[in-house]
């Protein structure tokens, strides 16, 4: 009897409504599967019509050809004395479902629909598709009529089953079960399955590439068995990137896995599992096999076939292996690459064109073009045809061969500095030698004639003159000054990308790139429609710490040295006059923020899911040795005023790549409404509440530790309080026990503040927090230019408001008269000992 069996799964760069494409990738995994001995194979999530179809599942079209190319697969003569499964969307009884469909020489043998759907992050499957409720059940599912003649079948299996064949049993999860705290690995190994196979659709996020894996391994590690998980590759048409990390587990051992970051549009791996290997492995474990003496079954599609043969002895067993994830700056420097690389080999373009200012976001995305330039140039030598074709075809030159990458990165990557007056002669100069290390295509131009034409016509139809601020005019004259030079940036942008490869005799047009991270979306410090406004944006999910750690990386590791001293520069938006030749205006003083604080709202806003109390309530432990809760409170409130009059730059976002949970992306990502009331009057008034109330808990520790012997002498007669903690000023209940007395329990009855406030005009920011207290920030990156904000004194008298306060009757037990205290009531109130006990 033959005990092992050879099985394959594949990665595959696959694109979302490519159907030819999408089925030529599917045959070429079959054919290398078979090649390398396999008798199963198996694929990502979809793969059929690809992933990201989205609202293309709507269409009866997508179903029609997605079984379509079913057809081609069953009828293909390499598909053959192999079970293959593949990933399409089915229609059962008028419901439409994400499905596995399994086929073995012109026979489908089970379509299983997948049990839990993923709707969050980027997901949005359930507006799609419907989960499959009957657990362990199947129905009969009447196949289209051309399936039916090339099969001979009128109906298959259709639900939550497992196929036995002659020497093992095979059973399905699809992507999102794995993740499911109820996973449907675990009942199936109970009943016997000992071969499970997941075709996903997971995307790539920061520091987080570990997960699929260690998921992967506990699953076998737990019950035993062996999983075989399929992954889709690259960007298939959308702001994500496609992990494609493929990999074979076997009793809780990694024995085979993809190369990571690569440009190959198929690739698959192999494993020769030992049948018997797993069977020891799960006889072993007894309590696993008490429970599943008595498990429920699984319906079983009975296969006259075996996956292994008698003449194995020949075949290596497998063995397990060690895999490096890559650092989160690893991640930067290869995962936007190969996402760029789709991008522009699929968008019919001939290169990018990126505004380059020597800063450390520009510098980021030329950087990251520089590595897909590496990267393109290593596949090539690695015998990689399909890569070459695209590259010749991009360059319109049919005998093309790339072997240097700053040569290629001359053909495919255009950069242009676009100075003002107020630009510095040393930004221009490490643009230029960033230009020269890396090879692109590189022009200066001088952009002060435009800006004083438009200034021109604004001036003789309006018979008035802006200044900067610095030259005595208005924080209004000042925002518009800057944003005319940085919109007019945007413009000449697309002009050049549209005509470059006319003036240097090619055909086409370049993409042009933005260079705005994800924490100047959230913060919105970027002027709406200026030259963050692109085409696609491969830092736009990045955080600007990480971007740092990614260019000292970078430095090393791709040979450029004046990384360096763009590191070292003071990131700066260089739309304000010099003085003396010196830079005034800095990012995080015009923001009034740092990028970690920054990074730190946009972490708890997003994936924590704060609002600005809760989020108050985090920050003011979290920042308690450096920040005062009224400080604490006024950033909050600073960073929530203007991430919500900038909410609406994030309906015109620039499509970046997805790679931090905490993106602020409209689109798909962040679904959250884009006009805001800014002011925040009932949650700015429930900080204000916390923060008075911790200033009173505050003050009265100060007042009882200087008066600890006078209390001394009262607490025979009155009850005892322990003072509340800053982490427990909310607690109502509070006790304390000395010697061998009794447990004694009172009520405390915090002072409130009655509701009179200082007019906002007297209320001055707190020096932990940086940047200017004025409401209407002095620049375009703060008010958007579309939203008309009031004056910070309408604002605060609005939020300052107060309700009329209410009172509190408390009886005292002992004591014959009853007292009555007002919510604002400043003291405490000491109250008499009861003789009940309370036990908390």
């Amino acid at each position: 009897m033959g005990r092992k069996v050879v099985v394959a799964t594949s990665c595959l760069n696959q694109w979302a409504m490519d159907f030819q494409g999408n089925m030529d990738r599917i045959l070429d995994s079959i054919l290398q599967a078979k090649a390398a001995g396999a008798t199963y194979r198996s694929g990502p999530e979809l793969e059929v019509p690809g992933y990201s179809c989205c609202d293309h599942y709507y269409e009866s079209d997508t179903v029609l050809h997605s079984w379509e190319v079913v057809a081609e697969l069953l009828q293909h003569p390499s598909c053959t004395d192999m079970i293959i499964d593949v990933g399409l969307p089915v229609t059962h009884k008028n419901v439409m479902y994400n499905c596995r469909l399994a086929f073995l020489n012109r026979k489908i043998l089970l379509i299983r629909p997948k049990l839990t759907l993923s709707d969050d992050g980027n997901y949005r499957e359930s507006r799609w598709f419907t989960a499959w409720q009957k657990v362990r059940q199947v129905e009969d599912h009447y196949l289209p009529r051309m399936i039916s003649r090339i099969t001979g079948q009128i109906t298959v299996p259709f639900g939550d089953a497992v196929i036995a064949t002659r020497d093992t049993c095979i059973g399905y999860e699809i992507c999102e079960e794995l993740w499911n705290p109820e996973s449907s690995h675990i009942p199936m190994s109970l009943d016997g399955v000992e071969i499970i196979v997941n075709g996903s659709g997971s995307y790539t996020e920061i520091r987080k590439g570990y997960v699929t894996q260690d998921l992967i391994k506990s699953a076998t590690a737990k019950s035993g068995g062996c999983y075989l998980f399929a992954n889709q590759r690259g960007c298939d048409g959308d702001r994500i990137y496609f992990s494609g990390d493929t990999m074979i587990s076997l009793n809780g051992s990694i024995v085979a896995r993809v190369t990571p970051y690569s440009l190959a549009e198929v690739e698959v791996i192999t494993a020769t599992i030992d049948l018997e290997t797993i069977r020891s492995y799960r006889t072993s474990f007894r309590s696993r096999c008490l429970r599943a003496s008595h498990s429920p079954s699984y319906p079983r599609v009975q296969v006259n076939f075996a996956l292994s043969d008698d003449e194995d002895f020949s075949l290596p067993s497998c063995v397990p292996i060690e895999y490096n994830f890559p650092s989160p700056e690893e991640e930067i420097l290869y995962g936007p690459a190969c996402w760029l690389w789709d991008y522009l080999r699929r968008s019919g373009q001939g290169g990018f064109l990126l505004p380059l200012s020597g800063g450390v976001d520009s510098s980021s995305t030329a950087t990251i073009v520089f590595s897909m330039c590496h990267l393109v140039v290593k596949a090539v030598a690695n015998g990689e045809e399909k890569v070459l074709d695209d590259v010749r075809r991009v360059v319109a030159q049919s005998d093309y061969v790339p072997r240097d990458p700053r040569e290629l990165c001359n053909r495919l990557f255009h950069t242009v500095y676009m100075a003002t007056e107020n630009s510095s002669a040393e930004t221009k100069a490490r643009a230029k030698l960033l230009a020269q290390q890396i090879g692109s295509y590189h022009i200066p131009v001088l952009i002060d004639s435009m800006v004083s034409a438009a200034l021109g016509i604004f001036s003789a139809a309006t018979g008035h003159i802006p200044k900067f601020k610095i030259r005595g005019g208005t924080i209004r004259e000042n925002v518009a000054l800057q944003n005319i030079q940085a919109r007019l940036r945007m413009v000449l942008a697309y002009l050049f990308a549209q005509l470059m490869l006319w003036v240097r005799g090619r055909q086409g047009g370049l993409l042009v790139l933005g260079s705005a991270n994800v924490d100047e979306a959230l913060r919105g410090y970027m002027t709406k429609y200026d030259c963050s406004s692109a085409d696609i944006n491969p830092i736009g999910g990045f955080a600007k710490n990480d971007l740092k750690k990614f260019l000292l990386l970078a430095k090393d590791r791709l040979n450029l040295p004046v990384l360096s001293e763009i590191l070292g520069a003071p990131p700066t938006a260089e739309l304000e006059p010099l003085q003396e030749g010196k830079l005034i205006q800095t990012d995080e003083v015009d923001m009034g923020m740092t990028y970690d604080e920054l990074s730190t709202y946009g972490k708890l806003r997003k994936i924590e899911c704060c609002g600005p109390y809760s989020m108050f309530g985090k920050l003011v432990h979290l920042w308690s040795d450096w920040c005062s809760p009224r400080e604490v409170a006024e950033k909050v409130k600073f960073f929530f005023r203007m991430y919500s009059v900038n909410r609406h730059k994030m309906t015109v976002l620039t499509p970046a790549y997805h790679a931090e949970a905490y993106s602020p992306d409209d689109h798909r990502f962040d679904h959250r409404q884009f006009l805001y009331n800014y002011r925040w009057v009932w949650q700015f008034r429930a900080i204000d509440k916390a923060v008075e109330k911790l200033e009173t808990s505050k003050g009265r520790e100060d007042k009882v530790e200087r008066s600890s012997s006078t209390r001394s002498n009262r607490e025979g007669s009155l009850a005892s309080f322990s003072r509340p903690s800053s982490r427990a000023s909310n607690s109502s209940f509070t006790g304390s026990s000395a010697g061998n007395d009794p447990p004694r329990r009172g009520v405390e009855v915090s002072g409130w503040p009655s509701g009179k406030t200082a007019d906002a005009s007297s209320i001055q920011k707190s020096e932990c927090m940086s940047g200017t207290n004025e409401f209407a920030l002095s620049h375009e990156r703060e008010t958007g230019g579309s939203l008309v904000v009031t004056s910070d004194n309408e604002v605060m008298k609005e939020e300052r408001k107060r309700s009329g306060s209410s009172s509190i009757y408390i009886p005292a037990a002992d004591h014959p008269a009853q007292k009555s205290f007002r919510c604002g009531d400043t003291a405490p109130i000491a109250m008499y000992e009861h003789t009940t006990t309370i036990h908390l």
